[in-house]
């Protein structure tokens, strides 16, 4: 068996917001540290039956990028989930939620942009 470590780091400013996020990982085929403007990282409890997770983000991520980020990662999980239990009607759900999320996002960025 090998193990692989994953690390993040987290710069903080002097008020404790993150203002630079990197990460990298052992066996990987990327040899240097990744910047990112934000990460989700979430952990299954089976004890507790309870998700942990950490969520953070730089003060350098746009609203517009937010969305994306969420859109994106939204998607993904419907396909993993589709995957792990082959229910694709309820990972067409989660699909259909997403892409309803992306658009109300895109026509209030509209709304926004003509009332200035």
């Amino acid at each position: 068996m090998t193990n692989s470590t994953i690390t993040i780091e987290v710069e903080l400013d002097e008020n404790r917001f993150p203002e630079n996020i990197g990460w990298n990982a052992t066996g990987s085929t990327i040899e240097n540290r990744q910047n990112a403007k934000a990460m989700i990282l979430s952990f299954w409890d089976g004890a507790e039956k309870a998700a942990l997770r950490i969520d953070l983000w730089t003060q350098k991520m746009m609203v517009d990028e937010m969305a994306d980020f969420f859109y994106q990662t939204l998607m993904t999980m419907a396909d993993s989930f589709g995957r792990a239990t082959k229910y694709t009607d309820q990972a067409e759900d989660m699909k259909n939620f997403a892409k309803d999320f992306y658009h109300k996002f895109q026509a209030k960025q509209l709304e926004t942009n003509k009332a200035q």
